[in-house]
């Protein structure tokens, strides 16, 4: 699934390669996880300019010039791809054509993605929002382990497993510490990993991969890495097979 530094990533391209362009018709191949019906949809976006994108926790919002807002959750195996004229893309789930005959299309072999008009305002902050007391106040009475902390998008937004490994590694901390056990000053550097990593991370892919709109780029990963055997300081990376994997050393404090 694509995360947050992913979702950065792309939001700039699409942003540089699509801003300013008005939208000729919408057709959705896929409209079981639509939220309105596919004529409205057209109705209401044909003739809008594309103004912006960005992103919101873990999905994609395109905002239109009448200020509606098409949220694009990718779920596992959602991808974006641009074509001209017409789609060639199988697997589409919804497809917006531009006038000037460009088109973006998204796709998924599950049908699970979705699009969704004018989706809710979440109330949850985003990853690059958090700060050291909304941890501690949010952690205060909560026993779960601390990486599903991280993943909890009703906690906080965009970070899923591959840099929530990163960022408690950075942070010292081993995954499966009690959330309430982890004392103020190493949630300071919770929040600072994760600022940092999740920032490092999406130039690292805008860097080797300028023009990325899809697609997951891990290599540069230190610790969930199948690649790698060691950290950055010489520890060996340990595989954890549960649930989901998790991917961690003995250099993180483990708090309980």
């Amino acid at each position: 699934m694509p995360e947050l530094p992913d979702l950065q990533a792309f939001s700039h391209n699409l942003q540089k390669m699509l801003a300013g362009k008005t939208i000729k018709k919408v057709e959705v191949p896929n409209a079981k996880k639509l939220n309105v019906t596919t004529a409205e949809l057209d109705e209401i976006l044909s003739g809008q300019k594309l103004e912006k994108v960005y992103r919101e926790g873990k999905e994609l919002h395109i905002k239109f010039s009448k200020g509606d807002v098409l949220g694009l959750h990718l779920m596992l195996h959602g991808k974006l791809f641009l074509f001209d004229t017409k789609n060639e893309n199988k697997y589409s789930i919804i497809e917006l054509h531009f006038e000037d005959g460009r088109g973006l299309v998204l796709t998924d072999f599950q049908g699970i993605a979705t699009p969704t008009l004018n989706p809710d305002k979440k109330d949850v902050p985003d990853a690059l929002d958090v700060d050291a007391e909304y941890f501690k106040k949010r952690l205060a009475k909560t026993k779960t382990n601390i990486k599903t902390v991280l993943l909890d998008q009703k906690i906080i937004r965009g970070i899923g497993n591959a840099y929530a490994d990163e960022i408690l590694w950075h942070a010292r901390i081993s995954p499966f510490s009690v959330s309430n056990k982890i004392p103020e000053a190493k949630l300071k550097d919770l929040v600072k990993a994760i600022k940092g990593v999740l920032e490092d991370a999406e130039q690292s892919i805008l860097k080797s991969n300028p023009d990325i709109i899809n697609g997951e780029v891990r290599d540069f990963m230190n610790i969930h890495n199948s690649k790698k055997k060691q950290s950055p300081t010489g520890a060996a990376i340990i595989v954890n097979d549960a649930s989901r994997k998790t991917y961690y050393t003995e250099e993180q404090e483990l708090f309980e």
